[in-house]
């Protein structure tokens, strides 16, 4: 419960501090810049060295590619039969796919699964999952449909070595099964800390809660795929290969987040309908708190 409340309250104090001109939107970009170079990454080197490898583990991560792969092929059905535009089609390609698997996902895991070992697989499921995704996938989608950067392989490769939480992955590779000292244990402990409070504040700078009549119909059509098709295709894909672990329980509720904060910040940057990605992103969380609740409900 204690986690619930410090998701919502995080949520509620960055929307408050934006409605009275103390921190503005803005300013969610530094927040998420200090999670994605300096919080999420001491996560990362914190807990993977504790990680046991074996096939159950990378559950999670085909869990996630087959979620995202069918849910991008829904969204373009889906686009092409409402006629949205390339912009929308665009933003929808990535708020609808890419799913908050460490930001929110940690939190509400910890309320779900209190007491469980879930963090191997969350982070398996974001690092080789949603991560991989947003880097390869989520730089080809913003090419295609902005037409202003071309993809090479040079360019994704890039984008994934230099990212901090993969590169510390990485680094963390070398350390499994290591115990690192005491101070630096208790260094990496502080700043992981920081994480869920930090992303969710920044994420509350951004929340949008007027969505004019235009865009009713994508954003509909997002959270009935992010919120509700993607933790229903995982359902089934657990239940074909007879996965009933624990890591096919943190896949269907990590399937079931909400859509990525950064993903939202990317289109808006990339200029995919910005007002759109904001209030489904911004939706999005809120709804997410119902619909994974649910979810939790029926597999566990």
């Amino acid at each position: 419960m204690e986690n619930i409340v410090l998701v919502l309250f995080s949520l509620f104090l960055g929307y408050i501090l934006n409605r009275f001109g103390i921190i503005q939107k803005d300013g969610a970009i530094a927040l998420n810049k200090f999670v994605l170079y300096i919080s999420f990454p001491a996560i990362v080197l914190l807990q993977t060295p504790k990680i046991n490898f074996s096939l159950e583990l990378m559950i999670p991560a085909i869990v996630a590619w087959i979620v995202m792969t069918l849910s991008a092929f829904l969204i373009l059905f889906l686009s092409k039969i409402f006629n949205f535009s390339k912009e929308v089609t665009g933003a929808l390609m990535l708020v609808a796919i890419l799913t908050n698997s460490s930001f929110l996902g940690i939190p509400m895991l910890s309320t779900y699964l209190e007491g469980k070992d879930f963090m191997p697989y969350l982070l398996i499921y974001d690092q080789f999952g949603t991560f991989l995704a947003f880097a390869v996938y989520g730089t080809f989608i913003v090419s295609i449909y902005t037409s202003k950067t071309k993809v090479t392989f040079k360019l994704i490769t890039i984008k994934v070595l230099t990212f901090p939480p993969f590169l510390c992955l990485i680094i963390a590779l070398f350390f499994v099964g290591v115990e690192f000292h005491p101070t630096i244990v208790k260094v990496l402990e502080v700043f992981a800390i920081t994480t869920v409070p930090v992303a969710l504040v920044a994420a509350g700078l951004q929340l949008q809660l007027i969505l004019p009549k235009e865009d009713i119909k994508p954003f509909s059509v997002a959270l009935l795929v992010k919120l509700i098709f993607a933790p229903i295709v995982a359902i089934i894909v657990c239940k074909i290969f007879g996965w009933n672990s624990l890591a096919a329980t943190v896949s269907i509720l990590e399937a079931a987040m909400a859509p990525m904060i950064t993903a939202g910040a990317i289109a808006a940057m990339a200029g995919l309908a910005p007002r759109l990605s904001a209030a489904i992103v911004g939706y999005g969380i809120l709804f997410s708190f119902i619909t994974t609740y649910l979810f939790k409900l029926l597999i566990i």
